[in-house]
């Protein structure tokens, strides 16, 4: 492989987003002090309807507004109060941001729910997932370009000294693949998305956006080719779920990075949280049966958690993020 340069530094660690708790000071304070080679922008869906995944991207969208609807996010006619409390909580976080951060000059993450997750989850007006309507899929993915380049642009204003990361969180993906999105009624499911579909809605975000783009996906079998083939820098995944090897070696042989989620979101029955050293091995682990040089793992893999820590105590996130952090380091050393 090669002599690539990567968005981030080496020995770099970072989070996937989700953290525990309503105090977003507080979360911007531990990201930047635990994670302070790639820190993210945290998400704290504790705070309710608007901090959560599906509504905290659908306020992002331009020109299409949502509203809540029996718990659930759906294409509104006119903009409400629920969109209103999306937008005034991510105002927030960037204003908290630019005070916590300030003088910040490295890269930065940010996250954001990708199409595919958005069109699986986001229900039409008339009843039904976005997922059933090939148009309003491709209206939903324009616009989710266009909101997201203002966001990026938005935390760019805020902090120009530092270079901006985006993540699209794709946890529906495998499932919008395989045709296993149930209807309503739970008994049937929505027809799949071709792949090449696919992997043009979510080039059309990469492309649009014009930042290094990750592919972030926390269940079994991600579609690692077809991620690749989106312009996308890295993907984002948990080890534990990685049961083939070959196309995550053949993926990480083609130029693509590795967000490696090496630490459990929550800890086991027995034991707190995984030292820096269990972290640092569960990554090795892979990485030599892979059989990739050392040197270039500390270059081109990223240490994360498994998935996001809503779930987690405040002290086990902490915990994991340092570990991450310090495992991350132990690469450089290598």
């Amino acid at each position: 492989m090669t002599d690539q340069a990567w968005p981030w530094p080496a020995g770099a660690a970072t989070g996937i987003g989700s953290l525990p708790g309503t105090d977003i000071a507080e979360a911007q304070r531990v990201v930047l002090g635990e994670l302070p080679e790639l820190p993210h922008l945290p998400e704290l869906p504790a705070r309710g309807p608007g901090a959560d995944l599906i509504g905290r991207s659908a306020g992002l969208l331009v020109e299409l507004p949502v509203e809540l609807y029996t718990g659930r996010w759906r294409v509104a006619p006119r903009p409400g109060r629920d969109l209103r409390r999306a937008r005034d909580l991510m105002e927030r976080d960037l204003d908290q941001l630019a005070e916590q951060a300030e003088g910040y000059a490295g890269p930065i993450k940010v996250q954001a729910g990708g199409p595919l997750t958005l069109a699986a989850s986001l229900e039409l007006p008339i009843g039904g997932r976005l997922l059933r309507d090939p148009g309003a899929v491709r209206d939903l993915t324009g616009s989710l370009a266009e909101g997201l380049r203002g966001h990026v642009a938005a935390v760019a204003r805020r902090l120009p000294g530092a270079s901006v990361l985006l993540q699209l969180d794709e946890p529906s993906l495998p499932t919008v693949l395989a045709g296993r999105v149930p209807t309503e009624s739970g008994l049937g499911a929505y027809r799949a998305v071709d792949a090449a579909d696919a992997a043009a809605l979510l080039r059309t975000v990469v492309d649009a956006v014009g930042v290094p783009t990750i592919v972030h996906c926390c269940a079994p079998q991600v579609p690692l080719e077809l991620i690749r083939s989106t312009g996308a820098v890295a993907v984002a995944l948990d080890l534990d779920l990685v049961t083939d090897l070959d196309p995550l070696g053949e993926a990480i042989d083609a130029g693509l990075g590795l967000l490696a989620g090496a630490a459990p979101t929550r800890p086991p029955s027995a034991g707190g949280a995984p030292t820096s050293a269990q972290i640092a091995d569960r990554v090795r682990q892979i990485w030599d049966r892979l059989g990739f040089p050392r040197r270039q793992l500390a270059e081109q893999v990223v240490v994360t958690p498994a998935c996001g820590l809503a779930g987690a105590t405040p002290q086990y996130a902490r915990s994991v993020l340092a570990g991450c952090r310090d495992a991350g380091r132990r690469f450089t050393e290598e």
